[in-house]
């Protein structure tokens, strides 16, 4: 199974949309293997961000992002990077498909309510900054024989 990280934003928490952004995720059928609230601090932020330090909307970032506590979650299933980054929808909200995530409630690029990790080498590495070993969970979830079938369960 694959692991992912998804991040609920300030604008998802400050909206009361939080509980219904983790019920998408939870209705698909992904694992909760870790959550936890967190106020992103700089140093995180610039690590978690490092590939956009040097542009000129970075600080915008960090301001946003340091707004409210954060939600991370370390999401599992089978190619779970992929089905997260398709229940989120495209990162300019105005243009995300009605059904994601921010389709249905977002108007923004920065307020997209989420991120979500866009790739299985990027989902580890991201999982790993957010989470030590003992905040991730291994359990198998009562409905696991109704979400895959027999060959397709690690």
């Amino acid at each position: 199974m694959e692991r992912t990280l998804i991040l609920i934003k300030p604008d998802a928490i400050s909206r009361g949309l939080a509980g219904t952004v983790l019920k998408r995720f939870e209705q698909k059928g992904l694992k909760i293997a870790g959550i936890k609230m967190i106020a992103l601090t700089d140093a995180l932020l610039k690590e978690h961000y490092s590939h956009l330090v040097d542009k000129p909307f970075f600080p915008t970032i960090t301001e946003f992002m340091s707004r409210t506590p954060v939600i991370a979650m370390c999401l599992e299933g089978l190619e779970a990077v992929d089905v997260c980054r398709k229940l989120c929808g495209v990162t300019n909200s105005r243009n995300a498909d009605p059904g994601t995530i921010r389709g249905d409630f977002g108007m923004s690029m920065q307020a997209n309510l989420v991120h979500a990790s866009d790739s299985v080498e990027n989902g580890k590495a991201e999982v790993a900054r957010f989470f030590s070993a003992e905040e991730l969970f291994e359990y198998d979830p009562a409905l696991l024989n109704y979400l895959y079938a027999s060959d397709e369960r690690k």
